[in-house]
């Protein structure tokens, strides 16, 4: 390998040109070639930039713009246009000492952050909702979603209303925010990092360690797996298929390419963090964790405690926390649920003349709702609490993309949480006492019962599926589609031979689908096993390692690098 393998030739003023033409089928990924040829060349002047501040500084923010404009084209125009007004829209309202103009100022940020992020994601979805309902011929719009805008409007908005409640002072210099906002390891898919964790860390001195470094590399090489060989392999091989004609499919196909996208959007999106996470750290910038093993969870309140958390934390931050929280009821706390079971009893009398069914459902459901709060102790703390939390799921849902089956997602997981708050309420879960002091045989009487395990278990299973069978209106391209998966997967009967065939037949997809769930269900203690031996591996040895990695992706790559799932919100 020479050294202009990583540094392309130059002959011509077009091979400079070249360097910045935006290919949108070809996209900068962290997964690709590409990206790490051009990744070690940067790391190695960053390097030589460590001890400098400001020349530091600047050199990433321009590669950082370079990334973006590598994965989105001429948008990354419209990220320094949000990032100048949010920039300018803190320094007044930092100094300011109005109210009023204070609001003023934080609610100009936040109409116009989110006025790009309406636009781009949900103006077609508006024209076909009028259409639909009041036999309108609007044309759609040809809209491309900037990559990453929902990341970096939600980070925006978070320090400009941080600074707001004063909770933060705002970044020293224009350079300084922008850098928080461009910082290409999460400007794409997250981590969602908050202003007040990441600007100090811009401050203080550079230091990289080595166990940041080994750290970094374990994470990427991780990610690496399984977001490019687990994630994509099934993907491509099993689960797009499936997904895209599920009646063309047997029962137990549907029921796989189900339990394979779990797999995948999982292995997809915390893969990237991963990735993310670990390239921050090879620059000595710590970011915060995105996964915790969230298919480990014991109920559906765990599991938001695990999966997507910087989401999880911003919406209970910024949204939840807004319109009420567990302390009062607002116009829009209200709104948002009223609105949806009114919709969705709509919908079950509009389909009353064929079937009773969708009118039994959506009745249910509200019905349910309902009793979520009517069965409390405390009726109406629960019922603002309740409200809130189905009104930040559904908003959650509708953040993913503008359609019914994202709406029916949220729903779903709002739903979920508040039948477990009642659950609770009725069967509070028993805390073993954790007193340093107490004695061996008291530990050994709170020690679990094989009855306590089972129902472990069982929760662990029970909310499992419930996971699963939201992501089917998660991944399906409509609702349609989604019933169709449904209704396929209820007709599953046993039959082994059968199962075998299929099973044979896409042998390397259940390969890797056991080795995914596996490594996922491995115990945390092992994780750190492998860590601690991989910290112990000599330089050259992890490089190696890494290089088998990238090898790995390659040799199983049935197509090109694949965009990353969330790169699509």
């Amino acid at each position: 390998m020479q050294f202009t393998d990583f540094v392309p030739q130059i002959s011509s003023w077009q091979d400079v040109l070249d360097w910045f033409a935006y290919n949108p089928k070809e996209p900068l990924l962290f997964n690709s070639a590409r990206f790490l040829r051009m990744f070690v060349v940067f790391y190695g002047m960053y390097l030589l930039l460590r001890n400098t501040f400001r020349l530091r500084i600047f050199y990433v923010i321009c590669f950082s713009l370079y990334f973006y404009q590598q994965s989105s084209g001429f948008y990354f125009l419209l990220l320094l246009f949000t990032t100048s007004l949010d920039y300018t829209l803190s320094y007044f309202l930092y100094r300011e000492t109005d109210t009023f103009r204070r609001k003023l100022y934080v609610w100009f940020s936040v109409v116009v952050n989110l006025s790009f992020l309406f636009y781009f994601k949900y103006t077609n979805f508006l024209i076909g909702s009028y259409n639909d309902l009041f036999g309108g011929n609007f044309d759609f719009q040809d809209i491309i979603l900037p990559v990453g805008i929902s990341f970096y409007t939600f980070q925006s908005i978070s320090y400009t209303i941080e600074i707001y409640r004063k909770e933060i002072t705002p970044a020293k210099s224009f350079p300084d925010y922008l850098f928080f906002v461009s910082f290409f390891p999460q400007l794409v898919a997250g981590p969602i990092v908050r202003a007040k964790d990441f600007i100090p860390k811009i401050y203080e001195k550079l230091h990289i360690s080595k166990e940041e470094v080994n750290y970094g590399l374990f994470l990427i090489i991780g990610g690496l797996i399984k977001k490019a060989v687990i994630s994509d392999y099934i993907s491509i091989n099993f689960v797009d298929r499936v997904f895209d004609a599920p009646n063309s499919y047997t029962a137990f196909e549907n029921l796989m390419a189900t339990y394979g996208y779990t797999l995948q959007i999982y292995c997809d999106f915390s893969g990237y963090s991963d990735m993310a996470i670990g390239i921050a750290l090879l620059l000595g910038f710590e970011l915060p964790p995105n996964f915790r093993t969230p298919y480990k969870s014991s109920s559906i309140t765990e599991f938001w405690r695990r999966w997507h958390i910087s989401l999880s934390t911003w919406l209970k931050d910024f949204l939840y926390i807004s319109v009420g929280g567990n302390r009062k009821g607002t116009f829009a706390g209200f709104l948002f649920p009223s609105l949806f079971f009114f919709g969705l009893i709509l919908w079950g009398v509009t389909y009353g003349p064929d079937s009773n069914l969708p009118f039994i459902l959506s009745l249910g459901a509200t019905l349910l709702f309902i009793l979520t709060f009517v069965l409390s102790k405390n009726k109406e703390k629960t019922m603002y609490t309740n409200s809130n939390l189905m009104t930040t799921m559904l908003l959650g849902g509708l953040w993913h993309g503008a359609s019914l089956r994202f709406i029916i997602w949220g729903a779903l997981h709002g739903m979920a949480l508040s039948v477990h708050k009642i659950f609770l309420e009725f069967f509070p879960a028993k805390k073993s006492s954790e007193h340093p002091l107490e004695s061996s045989r008291s530990k050994k009487r709170n020690q679990a019962t094989v009855g306590a395990v089972i129902w472990k278990l069982f929760s662990v299973v029970l909310t499992f599926h419930f996971v699963a069978f939201c992501w089917i209106f998660f991944r399906a391209k409509d609702f349609t589609t989604a019933l169709d998966v449904i209704n396929n997967i209820a007709k599953v009967t046993f039959e082994p031979e059968k199962w075998q065939t299929i099973v044979l037949g896409y042998k390397n997809v259940f390969l890797l689908m056991l080795i995914g769930y596996v490594w996922h269900f491995l115990p945390e203690g092992f994780t750190q096993f492998m860590k601690k031996t991989f910290n112990k591996t000599p330089l050259v040895l992890k490089a190696v390692i890494l290089g088998l990695a990238y090898w790995l992706v390659y040799a199983t790559a049935s197509a090109g690098p694949q965009p990353f799932i969330y790169f699509q919100f």
